[in-house]
């Protein structure tokens, strides 16, 4: 042992390595589902702006993803972190009672 005051060394024959923890693997976060769902009010051009504007989609896929809202009652917006999802979900609820449509956007696990 290393009297007061001095600095404490190794001693000769002691590992001096650096100790490292084990870390379990990181999980990749949880992913959500954005939905649109269809109602009687909305109008199919403003469903198409929304996706156009607030997920970057292509005109095609956005009227794609339009008519699946009409003929099927939903339709999947996209998959994405927690945050950005709820984000995209208040956005669309805005921007559609800003033109005060009823439209409704959720968020569920993937």
């Amino acid at each position: 042992m290393a009297a007061p005051g001095t600095p404490s060394r190794p001693e000769h024959g002691t590992d001096t390595g650096t100790a490292t923890a084990v870390r379990p693997k990181a999980r990749a976060p949880r992913r959500w589902r954005v939905l649109l769902h269809n109602d009687d009010y909305t109008t199919m051009d403003f469903v198409v702006e929304v996706l156009e504007t607030v997920f970057n989609k292509a005109p095609a896929e956005a009227y794609r993803i339009m008519m699946a809202v009409h003929t099927q009652g939903h339709g999947l917006c996209g998959v994405y972190p927690f945050e950005v999802a709820e984000t995209k979900v208040a956005t669309v609820v805005e921007l559609a009672r800003g033109q005060g449509f009823p439209l409704r956007a959720t968020m569920e696990p993937e």
